[in-house]
C-alpha cells in the first residue's frame, strides 16, 4: 500500500528539522510526507524548502493562515493533498523509530485504526538532542519517561496490543488510519478552534462506523520533545463537541475534510493551498 506521513508544525523550526530528519532515516519510505502547517512564518518555510533539496520522497507543505490554534483545519489540508491510500499522523516535535513506518504498515488491519506510543523526552534530553541537531534516541537514552514503551520488540508487541472499541490512550500525534475511513466519516472536526480533544472526537466517529482502535505498544515509536504542556486548566469548552459526539453516535461531522475536496471550495482563492515538488 502507499503510505503518506502527515505532520504537523507550529513556528518550532528546530523540532521540525529533527523530525523530518528522523522520517528520512526509515527503512521503508512513504510515498509522501505533508506538513500540516498552522501558520508557521517563515522559518518554518525555509527549512522545508531546504529539506525538498535532499528528502528521499515527495515533500508537500500545507500552510494556512494563523488564525489561532486550528490543527483540525490543517490536517484536513494535509488529507487532501496526500497521495497515499494509508495515512500516518505524527508531530512536528517527535522524533520516529527507524522502523516507524514499517511498523505502522505491518500492523495496518481494515478493521482497526492504529494508536502507537509515545515516549516523552526530558528538557534536558530534549536540549541536547536539538543543540546537537541529533536523532540518536533510543530505549537506552537518558532522561526518558515511560521508558518501557520505547523498547521495540515484535513478538512482545503482539503479545500486548489489544484491538478494542475504546477511546482510551487515543492521542493523533502517532495514528495512522485507512484515508477513505477519513474520507467517509469527513475526517477531523473544523469547529475545534483552540487545544481540544479534536483527536479523540475523530476516533469515536471510527469506532462508530466499526473500525476499532488498536493500541500498538513496543511498535511504532516515536520519542516526544519535551514542551509545556498547552491543555487549558478546568473543563475545556470544546469537550461539548466529543460529548456530542458520544452521545448522537455520530459518523460524520459538518465541517471537514469535504471543504477540502470539494472543487468549488479548493476554487476559492483565500489562503495558500499546497506547493509540491
Amino acid at each position: 500500500m502507499d503510505i503518506s506521513v502527515i505532520v504537523t508544525t507550529y513556528n518550532w523550526p528546530g523540532a521540525l528539522n529533527l523530525s523530518l530528519s528522523s522520517l528520512a532515516r526509515q527503512t521503508m519510505l512513504p510515498v509522501d510526507v505533508v506538513i500540516a502547517d498552522d501558520g508557521s512564518t517563515a522559518p518554518t518555510a525555509e527549512l522545508i524548502g531546504q529539506w525538498r533539496k535532499r528528502f528521499p520522497c515527495t515533500l508537500t507543505h500545507y500552510w494556512q493562515e494563523d488564525a489561532g490554534f486550528r490543527v483540525a483545519r490543517a490536517r484536513n489540508g494535509a488529507i487532501a493533498a496526500a497521495r497515499g491510500d494509508y495515512v500516518i499522523f505524527v508531530d512536528g516535535d517527535m522524533v520516529v523509530h527507524p522502523r516507524f513506518i514499517e511498523d505502522h504498515c505491518a500492523a495496518a488491519r481494515r478493521d482497526c485504526f492504529i494508536q502507537g506510543v509515545r515516549p516523552r523526552l526530558s528538557a534536558n534530553a530534549t536540549q541536547a538532542l536539538l543543540a546537537s541537531n541529533s536523532t540518536a534516541v533510543s530505549f537506552l537514552s537518558p532522561g526518558m519517561e515511560h521508558r518501557a514503551y520505547a523498547l521495540r520488540s515484535v513478538l512482545l508487541s503482539r503479545i500486548v496490543s489489544q484491538a478494542r472499541a475504546t477511546l482510551a490512550g487515543v492521542q493523533s500525534c502517532n495514528l495512522s488510519c485507512w484515508r477513505d475511513y477519513l474520507v467517509q466519516i469527513n475526517g477531523f472536526d473544523e469547529r475545534f478552534v483552540g487545544w481540544g480533544p479534536e483527536d479523540r472526537e475523530l476516533a469515536a466517529r471510527l469506532l462508530h462506523i466499526g473500525v476499532q482502535r488498536n493500541y500498538v505498544r513496543h511498535r511504532a515509536v516515536a520519542y516526544h520533545l519535551y514542551h509545556p504542556s498547552r491543555a487549558p486548566e478546568g473543563r475545556n469548552p470544546l469537550d461539548r463537541i466529543l460529548e456530542e459526539t458520544l452521545r448522537t453516535r455520530a459518523t460524520r461531522c459538518e465541517f471537514g475534510l469535504n471543504l477540502h475536496l470539494d472543487p468549488a471550495s479548493l476554487a476559492q482563492p483565500v489562503e495558500p493551498r499546497v506547493a509540491v515538488v
